[in-house]
């Protein structure tokens, strides 16, 4: 059982290995909640899985370090091993899904710790780390589903209490429930009156399901951006924890997980993963009632892979209406596309690129299809520009 003592336990000896991240007040999230980050981000492993995974190694026996300590992981948990056994003398040996960032494969390595990758997902990184374990006697340090790892990343939760002692929701990103078990058993045992809400991607919802159906499910497969919380199965802990503390988890969709992103970058200049931009995603798309409510949003990790960020912010664009690609029906005759394009330029669009199809409409002989990618200020200003183009004869669609 969850015990509040270990989180007082833990955060003291967490205070001089970690930082204590001050909330940063950001009312353009959502104009209508009072909203505030937790930038777990700007951890030193870039995470707040360094919480959990250091207080988990430094509660074991000394014959328990000797022997060595295995893990598995999408990335952010290997790195919190990765520096707590290192700092502690201990060796480490992680198992990490074949298609883990290698920016974070990498920065497990040079924190000190032996890498292993397996093929797959999270789910069979954990079973090869279970084989490795019964095999040469490691102690297996679980990413979520331990009582001393939910303890450690339950001190954000206490910090949380301190910083805005009248908060009123706190949004947590959620992937096997370490995270927001240990927030919301914390700030349930001290008020009971705050809101915790979790966040799932849709593509990864196996605590909603599981909550849903009242049992521990686990899922096909799962595919997000957010591979921070690319979780087939919850804990068994983690699960019995969120259906009694947590009030509700939401889903959000890949591109609204991109445009928080993009928001947390342009607004706050603060770079988020996937999983650690879900909580901002629920929070500006209205996914979970904290309207006219003083509203924590955990970001709970910042190592984004920089070779897809172009990719998601292309996607985080188009969510938020600043990109735009439209097709259009065009007579195939002088004049046209000059039409078109001055509309456009009236109106304040940028024109990015033009694809003009001769082949592509079978129905009339002298017509032909234009494709325009165009960049916008808004949705409201997309609307605007199609029912300009409309009201000139132009039959359109936004692709």
């Amino acid at each position: 059982m969850l015990q509040l003592d270990n989180f007082y336990k833990a955060r003291f000896v967490l205070s001089k290995v970690i930082r204590k991240t001050e909330l940063v007040h950001t009312p353009r999230i959502n104009p209508e909640s009072d909203v505030y980050l937790k930038p777990e981000c700007l951890q030193k492993t870039g995470s707040f899985k360094i919480r959990g995974a250091y207080y988990k190694i430094s509660q074991l026996t000394d014959e328990e370090k000797a022997k060595g300590v295995i893990a598995c992981s999408a990335g952010n948990h290997a790195q919190g091993v990765a520096l707590g056994a290192t700092a502690m003398g201990v060796k480490s040996l992680i198992c990490l899904p074949e298609g883990a960032p290698i920016s974070k494969v990498e920065a497990t390595k040079r924190l000190g710790a032996e890498v292993c990758l397996v093929p797959g997902v999270y789910d069979d990184a954990y079973q090869k780390a279970l084989e490795l374990k019964d095999k040469h006697g490691y102690t297996f340090v679980h990413p979520f589903d331990d009582e001393n790892v939910i303890a450690g990343q339950g001190t954000i939760g206490l910090e949380i209490i301190d910083q805005l002692p009248d908060v009123e929701a706190v949004v947590v990103p959620v992937g096997g429930g370490g995270l927001i078990s240990g927030v919301a058993f914390a700030i349930k045992s001290l008020n009971p009156h705050v809101k915790v809400y979790g966040v799932q991607a849709e593509g990864a919802a196996s605590m909603v399901q599981s909550l849903h159906d009242h049992k521990q499910e686990k899922l096909p497969s799962v595919a997000t951006v957010a591979d921070g919380i690319a979780v087939k199965e919850p804990g068994k802990i983690t699960f019995e924890t969120c259906s009694n503390y947590v009030d509700e988890i939401v889903t959000v969709s890949e591109d609204e997980i991109c445009a928080a992103i993009l928001k947390l970058i342009e607004s706050e200049k603060m770079v988020a993963e996937g999983a650690g931009a879900a909580s901002v995603a629920a929070v500006m798309y209205n996914k979970v009632p904290v309207k006219g409510k003083k509203t924590i949003c955990v970001i709970s990790g910042g190592n984004i892979d920089v070779t897809i960020l172009n990719r998601v912010i292309t996607r985080g664009l188009a969510k938020s209406g600043r990109l735009c690609t439209i097709e259009m029906e065009l007579d195939d005759k002088p004049g046209e596309l000059v039409e078109v394009c001055s509309v456009i330029a009236g109106l304040g669009g940028n024109i990015t690129g033009v694809h003009h199809d001769r082949s592509a409409n079978r129905n009339k002989v002298n017509a032909c299809v234009l494709r325009l990618t165009m960049e916008t200020r808004d949705e409201e200003h997309v609307r605007e520009i199609k029912e300009a183009l409309e009201s000139k004869g132009f039959h359109l669609w936004i692709v």
